[in-house]
């Protein structure tokens, strides 16, 4: 239920904030007592996140604790493997694991039937968007770039540090990169229709490629992802984790937003790009006590005082962290002058 007065949209604007907005990725997970709850009953993952009604309770969870400037609709970066179908499952302590694939297969699906298989997601975003603790805040959709989505479809896991061959070497490279893309714009399009105000574009395994590939594998790809979507009037963040340049990847891209991972020199990015920035704050500070915990933000706040900022961490909540933790670092930003 954004509009013009959400803090969210006017730092995406670059407009004067006497304070930045916040949100944190994964804020609707492991470490709140209510998601566990209803993780306890729903054991498939994946089930879940298509259970429109519980995913929109998960998704609002953070909001009705926290004094928070968006929702992240609660959803995972995978199911565009799984729209294209690809069978992905998770395990517990492991991660994802995903089946073997036919890209002939893959090649014929049709949008329809992507449509059918992710409507249960566009259906939450309808139902969440309408609802009043969403007044001037934002709801965020997301999608997995097209890297990451090519990394998880052919390594079948999560790589770590380590990319198998494999990634590189198959026949129809050319056209399975293409219809991950065509695949990534039907389902933002179908996000945004639904309600979505913002998309978030998440490159988790950015840092894994060397720099003679970012073009084919990264920029030529995300680039046309981000046009795309700023052509349906949407604000588009992009968060490629570990990647080589952050400035390079931002003059190439050209993203609304630029979100930056807890490694990465926060002065050095104050200096280097002009978008607003999200992020860097390392998730493990939450897991501080209090001193420790604001000493840590209040760095971040510091650096970025004189620049377009939205705060958040460098990666996503740990399932360890303490919910009192997080209402403090809120209240902390919320009355930072």
């Amino acid at each position: 239920m954004s509009d013009s007065n959400s803090l969210f949209l006017k730092a995406l604007n670059k407009e004067s904030l006497k304070t930045p907005p916040i949100w944190f990725m994964r804020q609707a997970g492991r470490y709140l007592p209510e998601f566990r709850t209803i993780r306890s009953k729903n054991q498939n993952f994946i089930n879940l996140c298509l259970n429109p009604k519980l995913s929109k309770e998960i998704t609002l969870q953070p909001l009705k604790r926290f004094n928070l400037d968006a929702a992240i609709i609660f959803s995972d970066i995978l199911f565009i493997n799984y729209a294209l179908g690809q069978k992905v499952k998770f395990e517990k302590d492991y991660g994802p694991v995903l089946s073997e694939i036919n890209i002939e297969n893959i090649l014929r699906t049709t949008d329809q039937e992507i449509i059918e298989k992710l409507s249960p997601i566009y259906e939450l975003i309808k139902t969440t968007s309408k609802e009043a603790i969403l007044i001037n805040k934002d709801l965020i959709g997301f999608v997995g770039a097209t890297w990451t989505i090519l990394v998880y479809m052919l390594n079948k896991k999560s790589p770590k540090k380590i990319i198998d061959n494999k990634v590189y070497n198959y026949k129809n490279e050319k056209e399975l990169i293409q219809k991950i893309i065509d695949t990534q714009k039907l389902h933002i399009k179908n996000q945004a229709e639904s309600g979505a105000s913002i998309i978030q574009i998440f490159d988790s395994w950015a840092g894994l490629l060397t720099k003679e590939k970012l073009d084919k594998y990264i920029y030529q790809p995300t680039k046309e992802i981000v046009e795309y979507t700023k052509s349906l009037g949407v604000e588009v963040i992009c968060f490629p984790r570990g990647i080589n340049s952050y400035k390079e990847y931002c003059d190439i891209i050209k993203p609304n937003a630029i979100s930056i991972d807890y490694e990465t020199n926060p002065t050095k990015i104050a200096e280097d790009i002009n978008i607003p920035i999200q992020g860097g704050l390392d998730p493990k500070y939450l897991l501080l006590d209090k001193d420790d915990m604001i000493k840590s933000a209040k760095k971040y706040l510091e650096i970025f005082k004189n620049h377009k900022y939205i705060f958040n961490l460098g990666h996503g909540v740990m399932p360890d962290t303490n919910p009192e933790n997080i209402k403090i670092l809120v209240d902390f930003v919320k009355d930072y002058k």
